[in-house]
């Protein structure tokens, strides 16, 4: 068993040394609320100066622990947890050994580790407004809600977007159309679901500079409905009608655009069997690509308002940090957007970066644990946000022609017919 002692206090919490000098002490932090404890090789006391701070002391039943949810996985599995913070998508609980072993045999979308020791699971970015680029606030201007909403509706508009169906594949061919349609270079891969086939849709603009680094953007383009089998009704308009609507919105405003790298557009099939489009992808990806990869933005949920101030997540890992800067800066600049940040990556293809060692990043609407539609036949268009899905996509969009040496500012393309047809 353990000790510990819930703070809250966002002024003290970022560094545990001024609540306690005792190296035995371990904290962790959820923006406004740090966890202190104590292992339970120490004895059961913490410092009485954590007591000044206002956190209460408590005798867990068993360790700590962090649970990263997609939507609110977890909590609908686990209903009867001891919960010791409640961040939406990121829990910090109290299990013991026996509750583990049986947690970690249930199928379920989460993640679940030790809690870890001295660190940030994610906090919310202080407001700060830089100069902001005459040729990037043009870009901005440029994001169409009509044609996002156009794209989205086709997509909503299948019964179902699941891997293995032929409407996924009917999708991803329309989806091919679109971007061929824009100037891209298209390719459809065949990837392998289980004991079946689905597929990537893989779009390359090339840049013209002598030494070109790579830009990637990507969104899930499958759907699933987990209360029934690969039929079942699964429309996916957040989930991800919106990421997979807001690559194409990206793909117009980029296209035939004169800028100094390469772009490339991805929309991965099997994200809901366990990330297994992109994860195929980036084995596959060869070592020239692999080193000049500048950025992946990864676009999962989007478009459902959970939060009274319309807020976005920036989930990567260190190797991420700059990428989340130049977000936080352009989100700031172009958009009215709440920005959390986490250095705790799941459940979502940038994952798969990740893990090889690449910059990738997932933005996601804030909150997302408490959208309950998603992986249901309830996943409709009524519940999308557009003036959300807009802001997400002015700040991608941002970065992306920042880190690609946008030359010019002038659209090319004007017609939604370009787009949606």
């Amino acid at each position: 068993m353990i000790t510990f002692t819930v703070v809250q206090s966002a002024e003290d919490s970022p560094n545990s040394t001024r609540a306690t000098h005792n190296e035995s002490v371990k904290w962790c932090r959820f923006n406004d609320e740090t966890i202190y404890w104590k292992s339970p090789h120490h004895p059961h006391v913490l410092p009485n100066k954590l007591h000044e701070l206002g956190g209460n002391l408590q005798i867990g039943q068993g360790n700590l622990y962090l649970v990263v949810q997609a939507g609110n996985s977890f909590l609908s599995h686990f209903a009867w947890v001891r919960i010791v913070v409640n961040k939406g998508r990121y829990l910090a609980v109290d299990l013991t050994d026996k509750e583990v072993d049986d947690i970690e045999h249930e199928a379920a979308c989460f993640g679940l580790c030790p809690l870890p020791e001295n660190t940030t699971i994610f906090e919310v970015n202080k407001r700060t407004k830089k100069q902001s680029s005459s040729k990037i606030t043009s870009l901005v201007a440029m994001i169409s809600q009509t044609l996002f909403t156009e794209t989205l509706k086709r997509l909503a508009g299948f019964r179902t977007r699941h891997s293995l169906t032929s409407e996924f594949s009917t999708a991803s061919d329309w989806i091919k159309s679109k971007l061929e349609h824009l100037g891209f270079a298209v390719s459809k891969h065949t990837i392998s679901v289980g004991n079946g086939t689905s597929f990537n849709v893989v779009a390359d603009m090339q840049g013209s500079g002598a030494n070109r680094r790579l830009v990637i953007v990507t969104a899930h383009l499958d759907s699933v409905n987990t209360k029934g089998g690969v039929t079942a009704v699964a429309p996916g308009a957040d989930d991800n009608g919106s990421g997979a609507a807001g690559v194409l919105e990206i793909g117009r405003i980029l296209a035939l655009r004169s800028v100094e790298h390469d772009l490339r557009l991805i929309l991965f099939g099997g994200e809901e069997q366990g990330l297994l489009g992109s994860r195929q992808y980036v084995e596959s990806l060869n070592s020239a690509d692999r080193i000049r990869l500048d950025s992946v933005i990864n676009m999962d949920m989007i478009a459902t308002l959970n939060t009274s101030t319309p807020t976005v997540l920036l989930e990567g890992a260190t190797i991420s940090q700059a990428l989340i800067d130049d977000l936080t800066e352009a989100a700031h600049n172009y958009t009215s957007l709440l920005v959390q940040t986490s250095l705790n990556p799941f459940a979502s293809d940038h994952v798969s970066f990740i893990t090889a060692s690449l910059p990738a990043i997932l933005t996601i609407e804030g909150a997302d644990s408490a959208n309950h539609n998603i992986h249901t036949a309830n996943d409709t268009l009524d519940h999308i946000h557009y003036d959300l899905a807009s802001d997400i996509l002015k700040m991608n969009v941002a970065v992306v022609a920042q880190r690609l040496g946008i030359r010019d500012s002038m659209s090319p393309i004007q017609s939604s017919s370009s787009v949606v047809a």
